[in-house]
Parts: C-alpha cells; structure tokens; sequence
C-alpha cells in the first residue's frame, strides 16, 4: 500500500496505514508513540492472559498535523495510532442513544484510538475520514461492495471497492498563521477577502443537529445545507469577524463566489479521496466514470454480519 503509481501526482499517494514497507512510515509512529491509557493497558494484559494480539496499526494525517495549535495532541502530527476494532467498538456502532444523537462517528474514532489526549470533535472532518476507513478495514477487511450508478446511462450494479487503495489528499495549502486552521482566499466577483476554516468533527455534528431542528421546526424539507456549511468555515469577510454579519454575507454573496470558495475548499481540503474509476457494466455502455464510495449502513456492517 505504500506503493504510488507512476504519474500519479503525489497528493493521491496510497493510504499506507497497514505497509511496513514505509520506512518514514515506521520511524515516524515510533517518534508520535505516547504511553497507553490505564483501559488499553488492562485490555492488553487481558489478551496476553488469552494468548491473543490486538493489532494497533499507523494511520497518516492529511492534514499532517499542520492546522493544529502547540498545545493540541495533534500538532505537527503526521501519524497516529488505531487499534483494531473489536466487540466493543461493535456496540458503539449500535448504541441507539449515539446514533440518536448523532455522536456514534465520535465515539467510534475515540475508543480507537491509542492517544487517549486527542481531542476528536476537534480533528478535520478529513483527519476523521481517513481514521474512520482504518478503522473500517481492521474490523472488516479493506475490500468493500456497495451499489453504484453510473453517470452516462444510470446503470446500477454491485461494485467491490478496495479501501486500502483510496488515495489520501494531502494538505497542500499553508494556514494564515502556523498551527492554526485559518485559510484566506480572495473572492473573484465581489472581490472580498474571505478568511476560512477547514470544518471539524465538531462543526460537522451541530450542522446536522442543526439542519434536524431546523426541518421539524419548519416542518419542511427544504435543505440549506449549502449556506449552512459557508457559515460555518467562514471566519471573517474583509476582516469583519461578527457572526451575524458574516450570516448575511453569505446568504447575499454573488453565486459565482460561492461556487468559486466551494470549489476552492474541496480543491484543498485534506482528506481521503471516497471516490473510484470504474467501468460501467451495462454492456452498451462500458463508459469509464468516477464514482463515489457509498456510505451507507454496510459500511460498518457488511451483509455477511447482517
């Protein structure tokens, strides 16, 4: 997995969270090791008792720790650990009050990981992302089938994705200020200088707590998912940082801004790419397309565990 394809631009260098054949790899997770928590460490005299290994596995950061203040576990982190999945990590998975709540992901990445100080509602929603498909693959393997379309002629099939080949995207762009998740971007019809953030796990939950309350207050399905998620990562509009000023803003900026500042962050935010080449299999098509990985229920509970 820590092979690159030749021509392969090297944001799109393959996840290497299971090579050992990575020495950056290897030396850096030794460097980023910090001491076990008092439950990891039980654990683990449990399955020495049993005579059974929990493998812990390397898992790089898009981000690479940059957007991380000092004081953060995270800063300057290219590495962290995960155990591997476990009947625990399963429960998590089908607690109806973290699901209810919208925190299950949260949780998820918490119990897995070794570094018990990191803040996880504080990780990049694209930090999260690539722990989360390590994750997935510890407990089930990294080959995924799930239901695509495709794009030219809306053929469905069923498709094996492998995980452990899903490219990680590399942060590329250099923060305002160093260890901080602060970006700025000049807006190209108003001409605004807009500073942003990348969202957080934390940004990600209210903004879906948020969309809820908002439908059953309205009783209506109307989504704003779009102005939502700008108010969210923006921070300040020709350094005007009010919040009900920058509210405004958003909902009057011109659309090709818009569209310019969400190209832009999805140009450049680090992350996993969740999407795949693939030949569409209705034999009067057979089109080359992009598709992305489905995200749905048998991601954590592939059909053989139903």
């Amino acid at each position: 997995m820590s092979e690159t394809t030749q021509g392969k631009p090297e944001r799109e260098e393959k996840n290497a969270v299971f090579s050992q054949e990575n020495p950056h790899v290897a030396t850096t997770a030794a460097a980023n090791r910090v001491p076990k928590s008092h439950v990891q460490s039980q654990q683990d005299e449990l399955m020495a008792e049993l005579g059974i290994t929990i493998p812990v596995e390397v898992v790089p950061l898009p981000s690479q720790g940059k957007v991380y203040p000092q004081a953060s576990s995270l800063h300057r982190k290219e590495l962290v650990e995960i155990k591997a999945m476990t009947a625990r990590e399963e429960d998590i998975l089908t607690s109806r009050a973290y699901l209810k709540n919208g925190t299950v992901i949260t949780k998820l990445i918490q119990s897995c990981l070794t570094d018990r100080s990191i803040n996880v509602l504080n990780m990049l929603s694209g930090d999260r992302n690539a722990i989360l498909v390590a994750i997935r693959i510890t407990g089930y393997g990294s080959t995924y089938g799930g239901s695509v379309n495709c794009p030219t002629c809306d053929h469905s099939w069923e498709h094996q994705f492998e995980l452990a080949e899903l490219p990680l995207k590399n942060l590329t762009i250099e923060p305002v200020s160093p260890g901080e998740n602060l970006f700025e971007l000049t807006l190209p019809k108003s001409g605004a200088t807009v500073q942003f953030k990348f969202l957080t796990g934390r940004d990600e939950e209210e903004i879906t707590v948020t969309a809820e309350r908002r439908k059953k207050k309205l009783k209506s399905q109307e989504d704003n998912i779009v102005t939502a998620r700008l108010m969210y990562q923006i921070v300040s509009v020709n350094n005007r940082t009010e919040r009900g000023l920058i509210a405004k803003f958003v909902q009057h900026m011109p659309a090709a801004d818009s569209l310019a500042m969400r190209g832009y962050i999805k140009e450049h935010e680090p992350g996993i790419e969740m999407s795949s080449e693939v030949i569409c299999q209705n034999p009067d098509c057979g089109e080359l397309a992009e598709v992305d990985v489905p995200l749905d229920v048998n991601f954590f509970w592939p059909n053989s565990r139903k």
